[in-house]
């Protein structure tokens, strides 16, 4: 078990994302299997949020609607909710996905969320995005009185810069920061994960298989369904995959002396930024939860470490397209 501030979670969480949007096409049946197995792995961590299952990619809606992931999540976890930490997010506004964080619009969005999962608390409530327009101030408090009123247990930031941090954290404790953090997306180690270090703040590495690029599974970008999200995204692109291909050989390699996957080589790097660091990387199949699993128990020596980052010096591409990107780290 790890902590993420005061609140205790396995090692690894699971991001339940791709069950709903982004990825291809669902299916219920297995994503609740896959949820149930992982309970019984000991994965406690559950990831969510409210515009899950409704936009394949920035500024595209799909058919599924807002908040469908919300509720396939509720309906897996409605007999075992006490096994659960079950988090979820707000802030990414209808219809555009901009962000929004007034305070009306915290107490209206908590509302929805515990309705939709069918729970009367949330335990990690995070802010998705932090709004330009809101002082930070202003949502934590309002996120706050969530935490009064018995709704939340804990409060998280999603994609937050070092200075948005320090402010939430002086009106209510934050307990974790959620943001990309992987062998090919780096910036938070220069100065955000440092700061929540420094004042006892978790950290929740999302994508932290490069949205399963480090897995080696994706080979061509003919590979992708037409409705996934990667095709929009720069390191997908035609003219980075072909680049960023060698990173993925090089981990195989390694990864080949150690017996395991490239894909678990490169998460049980992520495991190995901290001992507040529990990773959430998605999957909707019981098979690649599995192979997941098993990376959190990989010991890594510092040679191994610096082997690894070496297999991944440079990264073509941006992570986000520009529009998407600049809501990031604010």
């Amino acid at each position: 078990m790890t902590l993420l501030g005061e609140l205790r979670v396995g090692k690894q969480g699971l991001g339940c994302m791709g069950m709903s949007q982004s990825y291809g096409v669902g299916d219920e049946r297995e994503s609740i299997a896959t949820i149930h197995r992982a309970l019984d792995l000991g994965v406690t961590l559950l990831d969510t949020a409210d515009v899950y299952g409704g936009v394949t990619r920035p500024g595209t809606a799909d058919t599924a609607g807002t908040g469908a992931n919300e509720e396939l999540v509720g309906r897996a976890i409605r007999s075992r909710r006490d096994e659960v930490v079950l988090a979820t997010k707000f802030g990414l506004a209808d219809p555009d996905r901009r962000p929004r964080a007034d305070a009306g619009y915290v107490k209206e969005a908590v509302e929805d969320s515990l309705r939709r999962l069918d729970t009367d608390r949330i335990d990690l409530y995070y802010l998705h995005r932090v709004d330009p327009t809101v002082p930070i101030e202003e949502t934590v408090g309002a996120m706050a009185e969530l935490v009064t009123a018995g709704k939340v247990r804990h409060l998280g930031l999603s994609e937050a810069g070092a200075a948005t941090i320090r402010r939430a954290h002086a009106v209510h404790p934050i307990t974790a920061l959620q943001s990309e953090w992987s062998l090919w997306t780096r910036d938070v180690e220069d100065e955000i994960a440092p700061t929540c270090r420094e004042l006892g703040i978790g950290i929740v590495p999302f994508s932290p298989l490069g949205r399963g690029f480090l897995t080696g599974r994706v080979t061509s970008v003919a590979d992708l369904a037409d409705d996934d999200m990667r095709r929009n995204l720069p390191r997908f692109a035609e003219e980075n995959f072909a680049r960023n291909t060698a990173i993925v050989a090089a981990l195989r390699g390694l990864a080949a002396e150690r017996g395991v996957t490239a894909g678990q080589l490169a998460l049980a790097w992520v495991h190995h930024q901290g001992e507040h660091v529990v990773p959430i990387p998605g999957t909707k199949r019981v098979k690649y939860l599995e192979e997941n699993v098993a990376a959190a128990d990989l010991e890594l020596s510092a040679d191994d470490l610096r082997a690894i980052e070496d297999a991944a010096p440079a990264v073509a591409g941006d992570r986000y397209p520009a529009e998407f990107l600049k809501l990031s780290n604010q």
